[in-house]
């Protein structure tokens, strides 16, 4: 992307909808109409893998690295294919609260899904069931996996595959075999649902990309120790012969936290992937390039050096760096990619080889003007008269505040006094959020990117994500009257008025 552009930050489970979450259905394109309407260029979400319950339904803490966020599916445009019918439907239609209860939501999906599923069984000489074998051949290097895992996990009662019987951990043929004769329809039943999802997201992102809008996605730098991924590859993970990590990642302590975080997610053997070509990773960033126009990297100082905790460490004080793939994954990538349509998130702890390696590769860096305002202002990196163009800057991320609830909670007075001095105006909750917009959009960054909840001038209980928590963080929902003929108007004018 050479030209300057500006785009909305808003998850696809932050849409509303009659069925309790966001889905790819008819608010995904009336989003991308508004999208158009404001000569908006980039949709940015969050990571779009499978979640579920032990997980607390975390975009970043996937089961698999490949399989699709079924959750997304839209029950309005399986009737519309006749998979199901408007009285099957009108059963699980869940009120459209500011809230998503995941737990709520996933129940009258998956009593959707077994509808479903009865039904196309009925139908199976249809040019869909035709369509679902294709799929099912094109993507079997990943697809098969999970569908078995899936299915162990379920008559596992949902333990994690570490603590599977013996056999089942190991992945022994005859025993892996002999599940997947027994169930055929709940193996089948698991790929068709990813079918769906695909075929769903794909006339989406056409419908997007035909209007001028690019979607820009997010890749999480690490997976669960409960996936797939892990289950399947055990050689390329920190883990020992029976599962169990050896060393965990996180971050080392810093101003926000004096104990660091601990993020418990198995570390990666560079050494192994390398001797594989990183095929692991290069087969991730293709499925990636598949589903997404531009990809975020998330944890991007991770691929220059990562903060390693031995396992029996309780908080990440006593970890150690220790060096990531650096330049030679990313030129692996380029060979068997061509061009690499990455944006880093070069947040945090960053130091010079991490600025080297991304701009070796010409990547986009990130600016969050809610960093931008401690004691040293005016050297921060943050701050948009120090700007280079090759960056995309940000209000804030789904990790902060709402600006509006970073203003009233998050800061104090000298904080709100050096804002004032820097705009040269007194700032209040009612005009801090235009100003922080109107500072982004006239940046030098190529592109700014605000998040919805700031576009429609939210407190912090619109806020998406508290780093560190586990309890109401993923569940913001935009309101059907949301954003108003008022508020497109003023963001058509500003993409005008600074040229995006």
């Amino acid at each position: 992307m050479s030209e300057r552009s500006a785009g909305i930050l808003l998850h696809i489970t932050s849409l509303p909808s009659e069925f309790g979450i966001g889905d790819l259905g008819s608010q995904a394109y009336a989003f991308a109409d508004m999208l158009a309407r404001c000569d908006q260029k980039i949709w940015q979400m969050l990571p779009l893998n499978f979640v579920d319950g032990a997980a607390d339904f975390s975009p970043y803490s996937s089961v698999s690295s490949a399989a699709g966020n079924i959750l997304l599916i839209s029950p309005e445009l399986l009737t519309k294919e006749g998979l199901l019918s408007e009285k099957e439907l009108d059963q699980y239609r869940l009120s459209n609260t500011d809230k998503i209860n995941f737990d709520k939501v996933a129940d009258a999906k998956n009593k959707v899904f077994d509808i479903v599923w009865k039904n196309v069984k009925q139908e199976k000489q249809n040019q869909s069931w035709r369509s679902f074998k294709k799929f099912c051949s094109e993507e079997k290097q990943w697809l098969d996996d999970f569908a078995l895992y899936s299915l162990i996990k379920k008559q596992q009662q949902d333990k994690p595959w570490f603590q599977w019987p013996k056999e089942l951990k190991k992945r022994k043929a005859a025993g892996l075999l002999q599940i997947s004769k027994e169930a055929e329809d709940e193996i089948a039943k698991t790929k068709f649902l990813q079918f769906v999802f695909a075929k769903q997201w794909r006339r989406l992102k056409t419908y997007c990309n035909d209007k001028g809008i690019k979607i820009l996605g997010d890749l999480p730098y690490y997976v669960s120790h409960d996936s797939v991924d892990v289950w399947t590859n055990p050689e390329i993970f920190k883990i020992d012969n029976d599962g169990n990590p050896v060393a965990v990642a996180g971050t080392p302590p810093d101003m926000f936290s004096e104990d660091g975080q601990l993020w418990n997610m198995p570390v990666y053997r560079w050494g192994v992937l390398k001797k594989k070509k990183y095929k692991w990773w290069v087969e991730r960033m293709k499925r990636n390039q598949e589903l997404f126009d531009l990809v975020r990297l998330d944890h991007f100082r991770g691929f220059s050096a990562y903060w390693e905790v031995p396992v029996k460490e309780t908080t990440a004080k006593n970890g150690s760096w220790k060096n990531g793939p650096g330049a030679d994954l990313f030129k692996t990538m380029e060979k068997k990619l061509g061009d690499l349509p990455f944006v880093a998130e070069d947040l945090g702890e960053i130091d010079d080889a991490v600025i080297k390696l991304k701009d070796q590769f010409n990547l986009p860096g990130m600016k969050v003007l809610q960093f931008a305002f401690g004691k040293n202002m005016a050297r921060s990196e943050h701050i948009p008269h120090n700007y280079r163009q090759n960056f995309f800057v940000f209000t804030g991320t789904h990790d902060n505040n709402t600006t509006k609830g970073w203003w009233k909670k998050d800061i104090d007075e000298n904080t709100r006094d050096r804002v004032n001095k820097y705009c040269n105006k007194k700032l209040t909750e009612e005009n801090i959020v235009d100003e922080f917009i109107r500072l982004a959009y006239a940046s030098t960054a190529k592109a700014a990117i605000i998040p919805m909840q700031d576009i429609l001038d939210l407190d912090e209980s619109g806020r998406m994500n508290s780093p560190g928590t586990i309890e109401n963080n993923w569940n913001w929902r935009m309101r059907p009257d949301q954003p108003t003929p008022g508020i497109e108007e003023k963001l058509k004018e500003l993409m005008q008025l600074y040229n995006r």
